[in-house]
């Protein structure tokens, strides 16, 4: 799981400023002319699979310096004491970028060609996966960027800005060309051969690459929904009714076996041990949203995630409660009695987190989500209500999975209760009829049947799956999260949350003319968070 390969940093841009290969080692340009020498397809990919997840996207993976945190942005962490864990403010500003895995996947290309001798071979396949992902990634925290220009420095030095209809349109051909590439080269035999042992740290097989890239497209497409009904040239709805009815074609996961999951160690430490924040879990609450949820429908799962408050009472679901992100920090932490931590023994007793749920990033419960939505909004047409409930029911069913419970209506188990420590107060038997009751799913009322998926999604994707669970919420507003002056920074972002972050400031210092350009035709010509671009609008 080491990062293996190691790189000379020069100025990264869209543009990919690059400038020569050297045996063994790759330094700023991965794609000049004389890039001739030879790299292991496997040590470049070992360092593309290594970082796609930043820490900003890992549980627990707090920035405290500008508060660019997945799990805080979807209110299911709210720190109470700066010093650890920041401040729960949304005052966002330049974003990262995605350059680094372009470079890569642009070397990634030249080595497999150069060393398998072949147009069409499972590298290149997956390198349209990782082009797409790259693409995409900075497109929805941004707007329209860089995109047909890129990978070309001499030819296209300041690349102009793509519009994100054009990006998506171009990435979800992407992943359609890899899909189609996949189903070329691989055979029933080479199914269930790990794709790279040397190279790939999630461990995944031919097959489940190609699940994986389908199930991401998914995603993708769902993303789009605010789009669905007035681009007609993306065919948003087609391309998913396409998938999900053409299993053999499309490939898309099963089961959690599937999943993309970070696998942590004795030298990857889970996240929190890895910032050195291990001994501060009483300065972190759980997130009102998120407790509010799971207390209201009687979930077993509030019990793997949170201390209670009333101690003496840790059976009641009323002894958890979630802290509001809009309390000044201060305030949170002179009544942090108030509110319930993380479960301390689960999340903060073992440094590789092998006590904590796997790590999702890419995973089969979302997917069993997004297809119960789709049909839910009457994207695939042969579906009905029935089996969008089959959908949701698989996701539901898939996420206990992952935190190690089997639900089952008669079949109740035992749930440990843990202190901000690794201490215990005791164990509760869960009550899984209620819970299945509670969650029933609504096949009569579309309208209260799509908020049980997007509500019981972004439960599953607790503390996973990066900044999805807060997308979701910027494109249907579920759940409702909580606004107020120390969450929202009213003086930078008008008292509302975020619909954007600011472009990268190395795009900007590089490429400022078409930069400008580009604010002009999108936001009126200023880079403002509160602007919701095409994606979003």
């Amino acid at each position: 799981m080491k990062k293996t390969l190691k790189i000379v940093v020069a100025t990264l841009t869209l543009a990919v400023t690059i400038t020569s290969c050297q045996k063994g080692d790759l330094v700023s340009n991965p794609n000049a002319a004389n890039a001739d020498a030879t790299v292991p397809v496997a040590l470049i990919l070992n360092h593309i699979t290594a970082t796609l997840i930043r820490q900003e996207e890992m549980p627990f993976g707090n920035d405290a310096t500008n508060n660019k945190n997945a799990y805080k942005a979807s209110q299911y962490m709210v720190s109470n004491y700066d010093k650890y864990w920041g401040t729960n403010s949304y005052d966002w500003s330049y974003t990262a970028h995605s350059y680094d895995i372009l470079k890569y996947t642009i070397q990634l290309e030249v080595q497999a060609k150069a060393q398998l001798g072949a147009t069409n071979n499972k590298y290149l396949a997956l390198a349209k996966f990782f082009r797409a992902y790259a693409f995409i990634w900075l497109t929805q925290r941004v707007g329209d960027i860089p995109m047909s220009q890129t990978g070309d420095p001499i030819a296209y030095p300041t690349p102009t800005f793509d519009s994100q209809h054009d990006v998506y349109k171009n990435c979800l051909q992407l992943l359609d060309d890899a899909n189609t590439s996949l189903n070329s080269i691989i055979t029933p035999a080479t199914q269930g051969t790990v794709f790279n042992a040397a190279g790939d740290i999630f461990g995944l097989t031919n097959l489940q690459w190609q699940k994986l890239i389908n199930t991401y497209r998914l995603r993708v497409l769902i993303s789009l929904s605010k789009r669905a009904d007035d681009n007609a040239d993306l065919n948003i709805k087609t391309q998913f009714a396409t998938i999900v009815n053409n299993p053999t074609t499309y490939p898309i996961m099963t089961a959690n076996s599937d999943n993309m999951v970070y696998k942590y160690n004795s030298v990857n430490l889970y996240p929190n041990f890895a910032s050195g924040s291990d001994s501060y879990n009483n300065y972190l609450c759980i997130g009102k949203p998120i407790i509010d949820i799971t207390t209201s429908t009687a979930d077993p799962r509030t019990f793997l995630l949170a201390t209670p408050v009333d101690k003496a009472n840790y059976a009641s679901f009323a002894s958890y409660r979630g802290a509001p992100t809009g309390t000044d920090v201060s305030i949170l932490l002179a009544t942090s009695s108030n509110y319930s931590n993380f479960n301390g023994s689960r999340y903060f007793g073992i440094k590789t987190g092998a006590t904590a749920e796997p790590f999702i990033f890419i995973g089969y419960p979302e997917m069993c989500f997004n297809i119960a939505e789709a049909i839910n909004r009457g994207w695939v047409g042969t579906l009905t209500a029935a089996d969008a409930k089959s959908w949701y029911d698989k996701g539901v069913l898939a996420s206990f999975a992952n935190f190690g419970l089997t639900l089952n209506a008669t079949a109740n188990q035992s749930i440990r209760v843990s202190d901000v420590g690794t201490g215990t107060y005791g164990n509760v038997t869960t009550d899984y009829a209620t819970f299945l009751a509670n969650i029933a799913y609504n096949t009569t009322t579309p309208a209260t049947a799509l908020n049980q998926i997007l509500t019981q999604k972004y439960v599953a994707m607790v503390m996973n799956s990066g900044w999805e669970s807060f997308y979701n919420y910027r494109r249907t507003g579920v759940p409702a999260f909580a606004t107020g002056p120390a969450n929202t920074g009213y003086k930078t972002t008008g008292g509302i949350i975020p619909r954007r972050f600011l472009y990268p400031l190395d795009e900007i210092n590089a490429n400022g003319a078409n930069y400008n350009a580009s604010l002009n035709t999108q936001f009126g010509g200023t880079d403002d968070v509160t602007k919701d671009m095409w994606l979003t609008k």
